[in-house]
């Protein structure tokens, strides 16, 4: 994140209610060319356009705010270029969500490396699809990230594949955006027995579904909120956290230049439970 960033966000303030689309223009998706989407890409926009929200994590089982019993993670897509997923995990890190694709058409070309190298690390690593709702459904889309990277087994080291929702609503109603992440979750779920993780940041979600509650019972919370508090805002709609990206700027063995940084809401053996879908 750039100097200044962060204090900039937090300026705006409560602004609107929940779920009231703010009274400046909507950042669009298109801005960000196809292939370039990642887990922030249009976070500051989103903050910045959009609903700001400054409700806190209620605590729960899945979502305490202690960072004691929480688990370590990053973020990678091919901007960290290449990386020695060893020193990663040598570093403290125990899981990375790794980006794979993009609309029905791009694949990062990182993905493949990235995602078998983790895995050799013992680096428990799940895959993410950069959503473009103004391009084509969210069955056609779920169905090509399921294909290309974004599936699922019971083997120690993968978590369910992550929706990126960001940047922008796409020229689409709150109404036509809701179905759209339902037909993108329950094509996915339908591809690999796992329910979709959501990846959104308060603003967005507030102001694209109108902070919707459809999504709280099937997927786990990924919140983004660049914050060096010791618990972030969440989206309306969701009792709690279970990932929050808190950093775009991290630094972390085995990663050259900034990486951003993740937290998961409970221990080891939560995140695995997750990961095997034994929860």
């Amino acid at each position: 994140m750039v100097a200044g960033a962060f204090s900039l966000v937090m300026a705006l303030g409560p602004g609107v209610p929940s779920g009231t689309a703010a009274a400046v223009p909507e950042p669009s998706s298109s801005t960000i060319p196809l292939g370039d989407g990642y887990m922030g890409a249009g976070y500051l926009a989103d903050a910045m356009s959009f609903t700001a929200d400054t409700r806190q994590i209620e605590f729960g089982a899945e979502g305490s705010a202690s960072t004691q019993a929480t688990q370590a993670g990053i973020d990678v897509s091919h901007y960290q270029g290449t990386i020695n997923w060893s020193s990663v995990k040598s570093a403290g890190i125990g899981f990375a969500y790794i980006k794979a694709t993009e609309s029905t058409t791009y694949k990062d070309p990182t993905f493949s490396a990235n995602y078998l190298h983790a895995h050799q690390a013992k680096v428990i690593r799940g895959a993410y699809h950069f959503a473009r709702p103004g391009l084509s459904s969210g069955a056609a889309q779920a169905t090509y990230f399921a294909g290309n990277g974004g599936g699922w087994s019971r083997d120690n080291l993968t978590l369910p594949g992550m929706l990126d929702l960001e940047g922008g609503c796409s020229g689409k109603s709150v109404s036509a955006m809701r179905s759209w992440i339902l037909d993108f979750s329950t094509t996915y779920r339908a591809k690999t027995g796992r329910d979709v993780v959501i990846y959104t940041g308060p603003s967005w979600w507030n102001t694209c579904t109108g902070g919707w509650s459809g999504m709280s019972a099937r997927s786990p919370l990924f919140v983004a909120h660049w914050t060096g508090a010791s618990s972030p805002s969440i989206p309306g709609g969701f009792p709690y956290w279970t990932f929050w990206q808190y950093t775009d700027s991290g630094s972390v063995g085995g990663v050259s230049g900034a990486v951003d940084r993740d937290r998961f809401s409970g221990d080891s053996g939560r995140l695995l439970a997750l990961a095997n879908n034994t929860l």
